[in-house]
Formats: structure tokens, C-alpha cells, sequence
């Protein structure tokens, strides 16, 4: 299950991302779900704002900076990894 932790310091982060707005562009689409019983796998997301309760903690960056490009997408059919990548499985331990 995916619950992640937004943190504003890149050293305090597990991963750090950006956020792409053309799906071409992203390594993982996200689907954000409203509880911890609806995330899922890496695509999955539920925000929390609690450290001790997240599986990943994030830092939002430029593109530059970023190991992970995202995309939210509104429907769970739609979220996924489009490209293999080394950090797959890491937003859900």
C-alpha cells in the first residue's frame, strides 16, 4: 500500500519527483484515493500527513532533480508504471 508523506526537504526524502503534465513524459501515473484500504501498489496513493504512517516519503523537485516523473490521472485503470524503472515497488514496502 502506497501512503505517502510530503516532505519539503530533498535529504528528509525517500524519492524525490516531479510532476509532468503530459502523460508521455511520465515514468508512473498516480491515481490519489481517499484511504489506506484503497492504496495499492506504487500507483495507488494515499496522501498522509502523518511521517510515521507513510510507506515513502516524497520531495517534489524540478525535472532536473527528480529520480521518478509523475502524472495524476483521475481513474485507477489509468495509473501505472509506463516505463521500467529501478525504483518500481518502492512507494508501496
Amino acid at each position: 500500500m502506497a501512503r505517502i508523506y510530503q516532505t519539503s526537504s530533498m535529504g528528509e526524502a525517500h524519492v524525490r519527483l516531479c510532476i509532468v503534465s503530459n502523460r508521455e513524459e511520465a515514468d508512473l501515473l498516480v491515481h490519489r484515493v481517499s484511504s489506506w484500504g484503497l492504496a495499492h501498489g506504487d500507483s495507488l496513493w494515499y496522501i498522509t500527513k502523518d511521517k510515521q504512517d507513510a510507506t515513502c516519503w516524497v520531495c517534489f523537485t524540478s525535472r532536473g532533480m527528480a529520480e521518478v516523473s509523475i502524472c495524476f490521472v483521475n481513474t485507477v485503470g489509468e495509473s501505472g508504471w509506463l516505463k521500467p524503472h529501478r525504483l518500481k515497488g518502492r512507494f508501496a514496502k
